[in-house]
């Protein structure tokens, strides 16, 4: 994303003005060890002292000071330069650290001749004002610098643990690493794909169901660098360590400057079915899956159904033939291979009673889809028994215990709501979602009327039957 002067940096790229600047792939950094003094022919001079990191001069804040200050107060600050972007019209943006946390300084005043001492590690001290832009705290254009003695360069952090928390904020700008993040959507030139080659490539990630939009910042990492390169290449499904810098834009946008493919979610084992094999086959006929636990009924008599998924779609999986041990193994993100008949019953679509299964090496959730536009459509039924969402319904009627009413508090609950003048009937599963959890409390409560946001699995019973297990009540505005 650039800003106002995104039209003028077209023209300087084309007229070749970038030679100085550094557009390859950043390596990942370590820190620079302290130099130990050795013995000269002189034994009475004594070493010179190396700086030390964690000593500020005179003036100059601290990173939680320089955090705390307001929207435009001045701020003097001491970093280290960690990686910048194309140097153009005398001006460089710059990513920096210090050990306490890191700075992006926009736009800095800089000579070609300084901009290329700028090497990884060179500490600098910073005058300028602070500013914050969609949620990017960042020192304002036209900040000016001197070169310092010391160096330093900070190692990455590792963040997956974090992404999608509060938390994630306080590493915002430093340089940070993602293991194990699933591809949900491959690169677009520009966030809405009317870019081409040499624009910031966007991509969508996925972490435990949560979907992140991730970005290679071409004034940082050009079309000819191995991080670019490799983020075009990316498919859907592949799963990827990733290392960047960790901007902020209306949320975590980090910009990414190293991408390893280790693997892909639908990669498949010999004589393992796609998942378009397994909708294909007829009833009865012997099935293999590899797939991915979502979440699982309750346990009895040594089976267990589950619900699962791929990449490329999911499964219900009836009765499951299962040990007790076993079953509190089934958390989800559990990758399994299972070997079972493959079944219809009113509808839905199924690997019938007893089938068998072993753990394999693997983790994935899918994200949840919204499938509330479509909720009236035939193509509906393509997301069969994935973990879906439906928006701003409305309660239609009370829950009852059973479908007709009959059951008593424990059986499933049955209960009717609208959208767009069409009604239908979810059901909270009981051997899912049981009477003390929130979600059955919170339908047992429902009046008509009642505005919601629902997720569940879509479950199909002569229909679409979801079984849920979110609950939320729309928030007017």
């Amino acid at each position: 994303m650039k800003k106002f002067f995104a039209t003028l940096m077209v023209l300087v790229l084309s007229l070749c003005l970038f030679t100085a600047c550094t557009k390859k792939k950043k390596e990942e950094p370590t820190p620079t060890p302290t130099a130990t003094a050795t013995p000269t022919a002189t034994p009475t001079e004594a070493p010179t002292p190396t700086p030390d990191v964690d000593v500020k001069g005179e003036g100059v804040m601290t990173y939680a000071e320089y955090v705390a200050a307001a929207v435009d107060d001045e701020v003097v600050i001491e970093c280290y330069v960690q990686n910048h972007q194309s140097w153009w019209d005398n001006k460089i943006s710059v990513y920096a650290a210090d050990k306490d946390g890191a700075y992006f300084i926009y736009n800095m005043a800089c000579s070609e001749e300084d901009a290329a001492k700028l090497v990884p590690g060179t500490k600098i001290k910073v005058t300028g004002f602070r500013a914050q832009w969609a949620g990017e705290i960042e020192v304002a254009e036209g900040a000016t610098f001197e070169f310092e003695e010391g160096s330093y360069i900070a190692a990455a952090t590792d963040v997956t643990a974090i992404l999608g928390t509060d938390e994630l904020v306080n590493k915002q700008n430093q340089f940070v690493s993602f293991k194990g993040l699933t591809v949900e959507r491959a690169s677009t030139y520009k966030y809405d794909n009317s870019g081409s080659q040499g624009d910031d490539l966007y991509f969508k990630v996925s972490k435990d169901g949560k979907v992140y939009t991730f970005t290679v910042e071409s004034y940082l990492c050009g079309k000819d660098t191995e991080v670019y390169k490799a983020v075009e290449a990316l498919k859907a499904g592949d799963i990827v360590d990733l290392e960047g810098f960790l901007y902020w834009y209306n949320g975590a946008n980090p910009h990414i400057t190293s991408c390893t493919v280790i693997g892909n979610v639908n990669a498949k084992s010999e004589g393992v079915m796609t998942y378009a094999e397994y909708v294909a086959a007829a009833d009865d006929d012997d099935v293999t899956i590899e797939c991915y636990v979502q979440d699982h009924q309750g346990w009895w008599d040594n089976k267990v159904s589950v619900y699962a998924a791929d990449f490329d779609g999911a499964y219900f999986i009836y009765n499951m033939a299962c040990s007790e041990e076993d079953c509190k193994k089934l958390v989800p993100g559990t990758k399994i291979k299972v070997k079972g008949y493959r079944a219809t019953w009113a509808g839905e679509n199924e690997i019938a009673a007893d089938a068998t299964f072993e753990f394999v090496d693997g983790s994935y959730i899918a994200p949840v889809v919204d499938v509330t536009a479509i909720l009236a459509d035939a193509s509906l039924i393509e997301n069969q028994n994935r973990y879906v969402a439906f928006k701003e319904m409305t309660v239609e009627s009370a829950a009852t215990y059973k479908h007709d009413g009959s059951g008593s508090r424990g059986d499933d609950l049955y209960f009717k709501v609208s959208k767009d003048g069409q009604t239908y009937t979810f059901t909270v599963e009981s051997y899912l979602r049981g009477q003390d959890t929130e979600v059955y409390k919170y339908v047992e409560s429902l009046k008509a009327g009642d505005k919601i946001n629902l997720e569940g699995f879509l479950y199909w019973y002569n229909g679409a039957n979801p079984h849920i297990t979110v609950v939320t009540p729309v928030i007017e505005d």
